[in-house]
């Protein structure tokens, strides 16, 4: 990585060259007070995470692996929307590198073609009803030349969809400059907007069939929108309408 050009973006930066996950990290720089803006970037982790509990292959020096500290003026009601803002930065981010154009798949999924790129975790820690501070992990498959097996059929890289390799400094300068457009959006016509970009940008947003499942529950409907909380609903087979708070949605073919 071009440290000398990152540290140009004026803001906080932390990098390692190796790290278990920069979630950790940046939830301890956001416990001791480091400001909203504020980047741990990594070469690889060690011990990356994906959201349900799941690893994120982190291969060295291929990917982009950060963590984003941010203190958004939020009631905890209104975080859910925060995945959503981000992943909307990444997506426009990748199209304007790569001119790659990305789908999202709730809550936080960045797809090309139904193959995922990019996967957002955010954690918050709260103060009664209003958010404190939020750290996000986003990590990237940029420069992969190949995907594990185990992987092969539902993630894929920039590179392997453009035949060439790509500049990860661009594109991280590219994501924090979208995520601060997002975040502004967010904070001004609030999350309406950001709900409203998202059902645009997002395959999954509105009338896709799919299966969603939570640990031993399993449902199937067609997607029905979203919440203004950014829950996205799910019309069951039965004609009932539920909100899904968490889970893996996925086609019904997969």
């Amino acid at each position: 990585m071009d440290l000398e050009r990152l540290r140009g973006l004026g803001r906080p930066l932390h990098y390692f060259s190796s790290i278990d996950t920069t979630m950790r990290a940046a939830a301890e720089l956001a416990e001791r007070g480091e400001p909203a803006g504020a980047v741990v970037l990594a070469e690889e982790q060690t011990a990356g995470r994906g959201r349900l509990g799941r690893d994120w292959v982190s291969e060295r020096g291929a990917g982009l692996y950060f963590s984003l500290i941010l203190r958004p003026a939020l009631s905890t009601s209104e975080a859910g929307v925060l995945p959503l803002a981000l992943g909307l930065a990444v997506a426009g981010a990748i199209q304007r590198v790569s001119g790659l154009t990305c789908d999202l798949r709730w809550p936080n999924d960045v797809l090309l073609g139904e193959r995922k790129c990019c996967g957002i975790l955010c954690e918050m820690t709260a103060e009664g009803d209003r958010v404190r501070h939020v750290v996000a992990g986003i990590g990237v498959n940029v420069n992969h030349a190949r995907m594990p097996e185990a992987l092969s059929h539902t993630a894929t890289s920039l590179r392997m969809e453009t035949g060439r390799e790509q500049s990860r400094e661009a594109l991280l300068e590219e994501i924090l400059r979208e995520a601060d457009c997002w975040l502004e959006i967010l904070a001004g016509p609030g999350p309406a907007a950001v709900i409203e970009g998202f059902t645009r940008a997002s395959s999954y947003g509105s009338g896709k069939r799919v299966v969603v499942s939570n640990g031993a529950e399993r449902l199937a409907g067609v997607t029905a929108g979203l919440t203004p909380a950014g829950t996205l609903l799910l019309r069951c087979d039965d004609g009932v309408v539920v909100p899904i708070l968490a889970g893996s949605v996925r086609p019904e073919t997969e």
